[in-house]
Protein backbone atom coordinates (compact mmCIF):
# COMPACT_ATOMS: atom_id res chain seq x y z
CA UNK A 1 0.00 0.00 0.00
CA UNK A 2 2.72 2.26 0.84
CA UNK A 3 4.55 1.92 -2.58
CA UNK A 4 1.20 2.12 -4.09
CA UNK A 5 0.95 5.92 -2.61
CA UNK A 6 3.89 7.08 -3.73
CA UNK A 7 3.74 6.18 -6.81
CA UNK A 8 0.39 7.59 -7.00
CA UNK A 9 2.30 10.70 -5.73
CA UNK A 10 4.72 10.33 -8.34
CA UNK A 11 1.91 10.31 -11.44
CA UNK A 12 0.01 13.59 -9.75
CA UNK A 13 3.95 15.29 -9.74
CA UNK A 14 4.82 13.97 -13.52
CA UNK A 15 1.17 15.30 -14.62
CA UNK A 16 1.45 18.76 -13.12
CA UNK A 17 4.91 19.22 -14.48
CA UNK A 18 4.02 18.18 -18.13
CA UNK A 19 1.95 21.16 -18.16
CA UNK A 20 5.14 23.37 -18.17
CA UNK A 21 7.65 21.94 -21.08
CA UNK A 22 11.15 22.42 -20.01
CA UNK A 23 12.17 25.45 -22.49
CA UNK A 24 14.38 28.29 -22.85
CA UNK A 25 13.37 31.40 -22.42
CA UNK A 26 15.10 33.63 -25.03
CA UNK A 27 12.26 33.82 -27.64
CA UNK A 28 9.64 34.73 -24.97
CA UNK A 29 7.33 37.69 -25.27
CA UNK A 30 4.20 38.83 -23.94
CA UNK A 31 1.41 40.85 -25.44
CA UNK A 32 -0.78 43.44 -23.72
CA UNK A 33 -4.31 42.85 -24.22
CA UNK A 34 -5.69 46.01 -23.06
CA UNK A 35 -9.41 45.33 -23.36
CA UNK A 36 -9.58 41.88 -21.24
CA UNK A 37 -7.18 42.80 -18.61
CA UNK A 38 -4.99 39.36 -19.95
CA UNK A 39 -1.75 38.90 -21.66
CA UNK A 40 -0.74 36.89 -24.29
CA UNK A 41 2.49 34.64 -23.82
CA UNK A 42 4.63 34.40 -27.23
CA UNK A 43 7.15 33.07 -28.78
CA UNK A 44 9.16 34.39 -31.60
CA UNK A 45 10.95 31.60 -33.12
CA UNK A 46 7.19 29.27 -34.44
CA UNK A 47 5.64 32.61 -34.47
CA UNK A 48 2.98 31.39 -31.90
CA UNK A 49 0.93 32.04 -29.14
CA UNK A 50 1.74 29.65 -25.90
CA UNK A 51 -1.21 31.10 -24.08
CA UNK A 52 -2.74 33.35 -22.01
CA UNK A 53 -2.67 34.57 -18.21
CA UNK A 54 -5.71 36.74 -17.10
CA UNK A 55 -6.90 38.53 -14.20
CA UNK A 56 -3.79 41.91 -14.07
CA UNK A 57 -6.57 44.08 -13.84
CA UNK A 58 -6.54 47.46 -16.15
CA UNK A 59 -4.05 47.47 -18.77
CA UNK A 60 -5.04 50.38 -20.97
CA UNK A 61 -1.59 51.31 -20.25
CA UNK A 62 0.54 48.94 -19.60
CA UNK A 63 4.34 48.06 -20.06
CA UNK A 64 6.32 45.37 -18.53
CA UNK A 65 9.97 44.86 -17.56
CA UNK A 66 11.27 41.60 -17.33
CA UNK A 67 13.51 39.46 -14.59
CA UNK A 68 17.51 38.91 -15.38
CA UNK A 69 16.93 35.06 -16.13
CA UNK A 70 13.93 36.06 -18.27
CA UNK A 71 11.12 33.35 -16.65
CA UNK A 72 9.28 36.44 -14.88
CA UNK A 73 7.80 39.49 -16.30
CA UNK A 74 6.42 42.29 -13.99
CA UNK A 75 3.43 43.83 -15.81
CA UNK A 76 2.12 47.61 -14.41
CA UNK A 77 -1.17 48.89 -15.10
CA UNK A 78 -2.73 51.76 -15.64
CA UNK A 79 -4.68 50.87 -12.45
CA UNK A 80 -1.53 50.91 -10.26
CA UNK A 81 -1.79 47.29 -9.97
CA UNK A 82 1.84 45.29 -10.29
CA UNK A 83 1.45 41.99 -11.37
CA UNK A 84 4.52 39.19 -11.56
CA UNK A 85 3.99 36.87 -14.26
CA UNK A 86 5.68 33.35 -14.41
CA UNK A 87 6.30 33.17 -18.55
CA UNK A 88 7.19 29.27 -18.24
CA UNK A 89 4.01 28.42 -16.27
CA UNK A 90 1.69 31.24 -17.78
CA UNK A 91 0.38 32.28 -14.58
CA UNK A 92 0.47 35.27 -11.75
CA UNK A 93 3.20 34.30 -9.46
CA UNK A 94 2.81 37.91 -7.43
CA UNK A 95 0.24 40.61 -8.05
CA UNK A 96 0.12 43.71 -5.72
CA UNK A 97 -1.95 47.28 -5.56
CA UNK A 98 1.09 49.70 -5.41
CA UNK A 99 -1.19 53.07 -6.49
CA UNK A 100 -3.89 54.26 -7.82
CA UNK A 101 -2.62 55.12 -11.13
CA UNK A 102 1.06 53.85 -12.43
CA UNK A 103 2.05 54.44 -16.21
CA UNK A 104 5.01 52.37 -16.15
CA UNK A 105 8.14 50.59 -14.33
CA UNK A 106 11.80 49.70 -14.29
CA UNK A 107 14.16 46.69 -12.84
CA UNK A 108 17.67 47.01 -11.49
CA UNK A 109 20.69 46.27 -12.54
CA UNK A 110 21.21 43.19 -10.32
CA UNK A 111 17.45 42.61 -11.19
CA UNK A 112 16.80 42.54 -7.33
CA UNK A 113 14.57 45.73 -7.32
CA UNK A 114 11.62 46.52 -9.79
CA UNK A 115 10.33 50.27 -9.29
CA UNK A 116 7.20 51.47 -10.38
CA UNK A 117 6.46 54.91 -11.41
CA UNK A 118 3.12 56.85 -10.44
CA UNK A 119 0.38 59.61 -11.60
CA UNK A 120 -1.85 58.82 -8.54
CA UNK A 121 0.00 59.53 -5.67
CA UNK A 122 2.74 60.72 -7.65
CA UNK A 123 6.05 59.14 -6.68
CA UNK A 124 8.10 55.78 -6.95
CA UNK A 125 7.83 52.90 -5.53
CA UNK A 126 10.31 50.15 -4.92
CA UNK A 127 9.82 46.23 -4.79
CA UNK A 128 11.84 43.24 -4.05
CA UNK A 129 11.71 41.55 -7.30
CA UNK A 130 11.24 38.04 -5.43
CA UNK A 131 8.29 38.73 -3.52
CA UNK A 132 6.98 42.23 -4.62
CA UNK A 133 7.44 43.28 -0.88
CA UNK A 134 7.91 46.97 -0.32
CA UNK A 135 11.27 47.92 0.57
CA UNK A 136 11.32 51.99 -0.65
CA UNK A 137 8.91 54.92 -1.46
CA UNK A 138 10.14 58.14 -3.02
CA UNK A 139 7.29 60.98 -3.11
CA UNK A 140 7.67 63.07 -5.95
CA UNK A 141 7.00 66.70 -4.50
CA UNK A 142 9.26 69.32 -6.48
CA UNK A 143 10.63 72.47 -5.15
CA UNK A 144 7.68 74.16 -5.36
CA UNK A 145 6.01 72.11 -2.68
CA UNK A 146 3.54 70.16 -5.34
CA UNK A 147 2.93 66.98 -5.66
CA UNK A 148 3.59 65.63 -9.29
CA UNK A 149 3.21 62.61 -12.10
CA UNK A 150 6.35 60.23 -12.46
CA UNK A 151 7.02 60.11 -16.08
CA UNK A 152 10.26 58.48 -17.67
CA UNK A 153 10.91 56.19 -14.94
CA UNK A 154 14.24 53.96 -16.52
CA UNK A 155 16.90 51.85 -14.91
CA UNK A 156 20.90 53.04 -15.39
CA UNK A 157 23.87 51.13 -14.75
CA UNK A 158 24.72 51.15 -10.72
CA UNK A 159 21.46 49.93 -9.42
CA UNK A 160 20.32 53.77 -10.08
CA UNK A 161 17.06 54.89 -11.68
CA UNK A 162 16.08 58.19 -13.24
CA UNK A 163 13.01 59.95 -13.90
CA UNK A 164 10.86 63.00 -13.93
CA UNK A 165 8.14 65.23 -12.43
CA UNK A 166 6.06 66.38 -15.43
CA UNK A 167 4.49 69.13 -13.45
CA UNK A 168 7.36 70.19 -11.48
CA UNK A 169 9.60 70.09 -14.21
CA UNK A 170 12.55 68.33 -12.45
CA UNK A 171 14.52 65.22 -13.31
CA UNK A 172 15.78 63.13 -10.27
CA UNK A 173 18.89 60.46 -10.05
CA UNK A 174 18.54 57.85 -7.49
CA UNK A 175 21.10 55.63 -6.02
CA UNK A 176 19.60 52.36 -4.16
CA UNK A 177 22.71 50.65 -3.54
CA UNK A 178 21.13 50.72 0.00
CA UNK A 179 17.61 50.06 -0.43
CA UNK A 180 16.69 51.28 2.39
CA UNK A 181 18.30 54.80 1.87
CA UNK A 182 18.01 56.04 -1.13
CA UNK A 183 20.07 58.57 -2.43
CA UNK A 184 18.53 61.45 -4.63
CA UNK A 185 20.29 64.22 -6.16
CA UNK A 186 17.42 66.93 -8.49
CA UNK A 187 18.14 68.80 -11.66
CA UNK A 188 15.91 71.43 -12.93
CA UNK A 189 14.58 69.99 -16.25
CA UNK A 190 12.37 72.05 -18.38
CA UNK A 191 8.42 72.33 -18.93
CA UNK A 192 6.67 68.99 -18.39
CA UNK A 193 8.60 66.53 -19.60
CA UNK A 194 6.50 63.59 -20.80
CA UNK A 195 9.00 60.56 -21.09
CA UNK A 196 12.68 59.70 -21.65
CA UNK A 197 15.09 57.47 -22.56
CA UNK A 198 18.77 56.52 -22.05
CA UNK A 199 21.04 56.32 -25.29
CA UNK A 200 22.20 52.61 -26.08
CA UNK A 201 25.40 53.60 -24.33
CA UNK A 202 23.94 54.54 -21.35
CA UNK A 203 25.52 57.94 -20.76
CA UNK A 204 22.44 60.15 -21.70
CA UNK A 205 19.03 60.54 -20.11
CA UNK A 206 17.09 61.99 -22.71
CA UNK A 207 13.69 63.79 -21.97
CA UNK A 208 11.01 65.55 -24.48
CA UNK A 209 9.49 68.53 -23.09
CA UNK A 210 5.99 69.13 -24.23
CA UNK A 211 5.30 72.23 -22.43
CA UNK A 212 8.47 73.83 -24.42
CA UNK A 213 10.35 72.98 -27.65
CA UNK A 214 13.53 70.86 -26.83
CA UNK A 215 14.48 67.98 -24.60
CA UNK A 216 16.49 67.72 -21.51
CA UNK A 217 19.52 66.03 -21.34
CA UNK A 218 21.28 64.74 -18.79
CA UNK A 219 24.93 63.50 -19.34
CA UNK A 220 25.09 59.97 -16.50
CA UNK A 221 28.74 60.21 -16.75
CA UNK A 222 29.09 63.85 -15.51
CA UNK A 223 25.64 64.25 -13.96
CA UNK A 224 27.93 67.25 -11.93
CA UNK A 225 27.56 68.91 -14.64
CA UNK A 226 23.64 69.42 -14.62
CA UNK A 227 20.89 68.92 -17.24
CA UNK A 228 21.16 71.23 -20.26
CA UNK A 229 18.69 71.78 -22.82
CA UNK A 230 18.86 71.43 -26.24
CA UNK A 231 16.98 71.26 -29.76
CA UNK A 232 14.88 74.60 -28.24
CA UNK A 233 14.22 76.46 -31.35
CA UNK A 234 13.29 73.10 -33.45
CA UNK A 235 9.57 74.01 -34.02
CA UNK A 236 10.39 77.78 -34.78
CA UNK A 237 8.39 78.68 -37.96
CA UNK A 238 6.08 75.83 -37.43
CA UNK A 239 2.57 75.23 -36.20
CA UNK A 240 1.60 72.71 -33.69
CA UNK A 241 -1.51 70.64 -34.33
CA UNK A 242 -3.51 69.44 -31.66
CA UNK A 243 -1.98 66.38 -30.04
CA UNK A 244 -4.26 63.13 -29.89
CA UNK A 245 -1.95 60.73 -28.41
CA UNK A 246 1.90 61.62 -26.20
CA UNK A 247 5.15 60.65 -27.61
CA UNK A 248 6.79 57.77 -26.60
CA UNK A 249 10.74 58.00 -26.27
CA UNK A 250 11.50 54.08 -26.03
CA UNK A 251 13.06 52.91 -28.15
CA UNK A 252 14.42 55.59 -30.23
CA UNK A 253 16.38 55.10 -33.41
CA UNK A 254 20.01 55.59 -33.03
CA UNK A 255 21.67 54.83 -36.07
CA UNK A 256 25.69 56.65 -35.78
CA UNK A 257 25.83 59.43 -34.38
CA UNK A 258 22.01 60.26 -34.64
CA UNK A 259 18.87 59.83 -33.14
CA UNK A 260 15.67 60.11 -34.51
CA UNK A 261 12.56 61.29 -32.45
CA UNK A 262 8.99 61.75 -32.94
CA UNK A 263 8.66 65.84 -32.73
CA UNK A 264 5.18 66.83 -30.32
CA UNK A 265 2.01 67.84 -32.25
CA UNK A 266 3.82 67.74 -35.72
CA UNK A 267 3.92 65.04 -38.43
CA UNK A 268 7.65 64.89 -38.44
CA UNK A 269 10.45 62.76 -37.22
CA UNK A 270 13.35 64.89 -35.81
CA UNK A 271 17.19 63.64 -36.83
CA UNK A 272 19.44 65.12 -33.85
CA UNK A 273 23.22 64.85 -33.85
CA UNK A 274 23.78 63.29 -30.48
CA UNK A 275 27.80 64.28 -30.81
CA UNK A 276 26.56 68.01 -30.77
CA UNK A 277 23.22 67.80 -29.52
CA UNK A 278 21.86 69.84 -32.59
CA UNK A 279 19.25 69.28 -35.24
CA UNK A 280 20.33 67.88 -38.29
CA UNK A 281 17.04 67.08 -39.96
CA UNK A 282 13.24 66.64 -39.82
CA UNK A 283 11.54 64.09 -42.08
CA UNK A 284 8.23 64.80 -43.35
CA UNK A 285 5.76 61.44 -41.73
CA UNK A 286 2.64 60.25 -42.35
CA UNK A 287 1.22 62.09 -39.30
CA UNK A 288 2.15 62.82 -35.54
CA UNK A 289 4.91 60.11 -34.55
CA UNK A 290 4.05 57.53 -31.53
CA UNK A 291 7.28 55.36 -31.30
CA UNK A 292 9.94 55.57 -33.48
CA UNK A 293 12.09 52.33 -32.80
CA UNK A 294 15.22 51.41 -34.07
CA UNK A 295 15.38 47.96 -36.19
CA UNK A 296 18.56 46.24 -34.76
CA UNK A 297 21.21 45.54 -36.74
CA UNK A 298 20.02 48.24 -39.49
CA UNK A 299 20.23 52.05 -40.84
CA UNK A 300 16.28 51.89 -40.62
CA UNK A 301 13.82 53.02 -37.70
CA UNK A 302 10.16 51.81 -37.67
CA UNK A 303 7.27 54.81 -37.04
CA UNK A 304 3.89 54.47 -35.66
CA UNK A 305 0.97 57.32 -35.53
CA UNK A 306 -1.33 59.15 -33.63
CA UNK A 307 -5.18 59.03 -34.69
CA UNK A 308 -6.32 59.53 -37.39
CA UNK A 309 -3.13 57.87 -39.05
CA UNK A 310 -3.30 55.39 -37.22
CA UNK A 311 -3.30 52.45 -39.31
CA UNK A 312 -0.11 53.24 -40.82
CA UNK A 313 3.48 52.41 -39.95
CA UNK A 314 6.29 54.01 -42.38
CA UNK A 315 9.68 52.58 -42.28
CA UNK A 316 12.57 55.30 -42.22
CA UNK A 317 16.05 55.31 -44.01
CA UNK A 318 17.94 56.64 -41.19
CA UNK A 319 21.20 57.24 -43.38
CA UNK A 320 19.37 58.99 -45.86
CA UNK A 321 16.69 60.62 -44.16
CA UNK A 322 13.91 59.67 -46.04
CA UNK A 323 10.59 57.11 -46.24
CA UNK A 324 11.55 54.11 -47.88
CA UNK A 325 8.50 51.87 -47.49
CA UNK A 326 5.08 52.59 -45.75
CA UNK A 327 2.32 49.94 -44.34
CA UNK A 328 -0.80 49.30 -43.46
CA UNK A 329 -1.11 46.82 -40.73
CA UNK A 330 -4.70 47.13 -39.50
CA UNK A 331 -6.75 49.30 -37.78
CA UNK A 332 -5.20 51.39 -34.44
CA UNK A 333 -1.57 50.56 -34.38
CA UNK A 334 -0.53 50.99 -31.04
CA UNK A 335 3.02 49.24 -30.69
CA UNK A 336 5.73 47.07 -32.30
CA UNK A 337 8.51 45.29 -30.99
CA UNK A 338 11.44 43.38 -32.87
CA UNK A 339 12.74 40.22 -32.78
CA UNK A 340 16.23 40.64 -30.89
CA UNK A 341 18.35 40.61 -34.02
CA UNK A 342 15.90 42.61 -36.44
CA UNK A 343 14.78 40.19 -39.24
CA UNK A 344 11.46 40.22 -38.04
CA UNK A 345 8.83 42.90 -36.83
CA UNK A 346 5.84 42.13 -34.39
CA UNK A 347 2.91 45.21 -34.82
CA UNK A 348 -0.28 45.14 -32.62
CA UNK A 349 -3.48 46.52 -34.57
CA UNK A 350 -5.86 46.99 -31.31
CA UNK A 351 -8.80 48.05 -33.37
CA UNK A 352 -8.36 44.42 -35.86
CA UNK A 353 -7.94 42.53 -32.94
CA UNK A 354 -4.68 41.18 -34.56
CA UNK A 355 -0.81 40.62 -34.08
CA UNK A 356 0.91 41.23 -37.85
CA UNK A 357 4.80 39.93 -38.30
CA UNK A 358 6.82 41.28 -40.84
CA UNK A 359 10.19 40.15 -42.77
CA UNK A 360 12.14 43.51 -42.15
CA UNK A 361 14.20 42.63 -44.88
CA UNK A 362 10.99 41.96 -47.60
CA UNK A 363 8.47 43.29 -45.90
CA UNK A 364 6.87 40.17 -46.29
CA UNK A 365 3.50 39.73 -43.82
CA UNK A 366 4.98 36.44 -42.43
CA UNK A 367 2.10 35.61 -40.20
CA UNK A 368 -0.99 37.12 -38.53
CA UNK A 369 -2.27 36.25 -34.81
CA UNK A 370 -5.53 36.81 -33.51
CA UNK A 371 -5.28 38.67 -30.27
CA UNK A 372 -7.96 40.71 -28.14
CA UNK A 373 -7.20 44.42 -28.34
CA UNK A 374 -3.69 44.42 -28.51
CA UNK A 375 -1.53 47.28 -27.33
CA UNK A 376 2.16 46.72 -25.93
CA UNK A 377 4.78 43.75 -27.26
CA UNK A 378 7.27 42.57 -24.94
CA UNK A 379 9.96 40.29 -25.40
CA UNK A 380 12.27 38.86 -23.18
CA UNK A 381 15.94 40.12 -24.16
CA UNK A 382 14.77 43.41 -23.04
CA UNK A 383 15.91 41.56 -19.42
CA UNK A 384 19.52 42.64 -20.84
CA UNK A 385 19.15 46.02 -22.51
CA UNK A 386 19.68 48.71 -19.73
CA UNK A 387 16.76 51.38 -19.76
CA UNK A 388 14.40 49.62 -21.32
Amino acid sequence: MKSASVLALLVLFLAGCASVQPRGTGDLGLVVERATGAVQVVETSGKTVLGEVEGLGDLSHASAVFSRDERYAYVFGRDGGLTKVDLLARRIDQRVIQAGNSIGGAISTDGRLVAAANYTPGGVKFFDAATLAQVAEIPAIGADGKPSKVVGLVDAPGNRFIFALFEAGEIWLVEMKDPAHPKVTKFPAGKEPYDAIVSPDSRWYIAGLFGEDGLAVLDLWHPEQGVKRVLKDYGQGGQKLPVFKMPHLEGWGFVGPYALLPAVGRHEVLVVDTEKWTLAGKILAAGQPVFVVGQPGSRRVWVNFAFPDNRTVQVIDAVEKRVVKTLHPGKAVLHLEFTPRGENAWVSARDSDKLVIYDTETFEVLKTLPSSSPSGIFFTPRAHRIGW
